[in-house]
């Protein structure tokens, strides 16, 4: 039986909470069609049989976004349809912008659905030392000191192209200085999981509320055997976690980080960093503010467009 595509066209700001509700109301997976992300690329391999092409000839959104999930047979689509229109529709209430806000349905067979998004995904320097690559792209790096990340996110959502999850790559970059413990909360791909590995982080693990998350994750895990260490589960955040890191990362949306911040708090050793991101502009003094009064110290922000990213630790014991 064949499967259903079911689109958002919405702003650049809201991809990810839209990006949320989909894989919240059951889909399997996630493309993004992003024309903020499109506008990056540089000439690449991009041609039907390898050749080099320059992306601004190619045919690509001009604006907005658009945030397709993929949902099983045995959905009833007009409901759905219905409900993920009407969450959107309420991101307004949180300060989102989700315009145009138009939701459509397509059936589409299991093969496209595999490979629909693969257009769209290509390699991606994301900070100074670490280059997002897509498995079935061939990269050779430009610098000694870059790295590669390999990703297949597959049916997972975080392929290093999004503001928040580069904000947070480039945090990781700052406080991994070798051999950190760590928690990846809401790990998706595992790209941030994979990222810690690759700069020098010890122990490593990583934990998402979707199973289908995690089994991505530990398929992107096998492609980067420097992460292949990492440890991966289904948690609720940190839920039932009483044991101590060094750093503890979450790249999910304000009202999830809210109630992770206790949480992230017990789990932290003295002087250890906390990391967010999936934070929309107007709501980072409300994260900011609910850090602090648990008790961080707030060492950085970091800003892309409307997302901002924080770096924060729990005070050590001569602090």
């Amino acid at each position: 039986m064949d499967w259903t595509a079911i689109t958002v066209e919405t702003s650049n700001e809201a991809v990810e909470a839209v990006s949320y509700i989909l894989t919240d109301l059951g889909s399997t997976g996630v493309k993004i069609d992003d024309a903020a992300d499109f506008a990056k690329l540089k000439p690449g391999k991009y041609g039907l049989y390898g050749e080099i092409v320059d992306p601004a000839t190619l045919p690509h959104r001009k604006e907005g976004a658009a945030v397709t999930g993929y949902f099983p047979p045995k959905v009833f689509v007009p409901e759905l349809v219905d409900e993920i229109q009407q969450r959107v529709n309420q991101l307004s209430l949180f300060d989102l912008d989700p315009a145009p806000a138009r939701v459509t349905s397509a059936t589409i067979d299991n093969q496209e659905w595999a490979t629909a998004w693969q257009k769209y995904y290509h390699p991606v320097r994301v900070t100074s030392h670490l280059t997002v690559v897509p498995e079935w792209e061939e990269y050779q790096p430009t610098h000694p000191h870059e790295q590669l990340l390999v990703l297949d996110p597959g049916m997972a959502f975080g392929t290093g192209t999004h503001p928040t999850t580069q904000l947070m790559l480039q945090a990781l970059e700052i406080v991994i200085m070798g051999g950190e413990s760590m928690i990846d909360v809401g790990t998706g791909s595992g790209v941030l999981a994979i990222a810690a590995k690759l700069l020098g982080a010890g122990d490593v693990a990583g934990y998402d509320v979707d199973h289908v998350a995690v089994e991505s994750a530990k398929k992107n895990v096998a492609l980067n055997p420097a992460a292949k260490e990492v440890q991966l589960g289904v948690n609720s955040l940190l839920d039932g976690i009483h044991t101590p890191k060094d750093v503890i990362v979450a790249n999910i949306l304000a009202e999830i980080i809210l109630p992770l911040i206790p949480q992230a708090f017990e789990n932290l050793r003295p002087g250890g960093n906390f990391l967010t991101s999936g934070i929309i502009k107007d709501k980072f003094e409300q994260v900011r503010d609910a850090e602090q009064q648990q008790g961080f110290i707030i060492d950085e922000t970091l800003r892309m467009k409307d997302w901002y990213g924080i770096i924060a630790h729990k005070p050590a014991e001569d602090e």
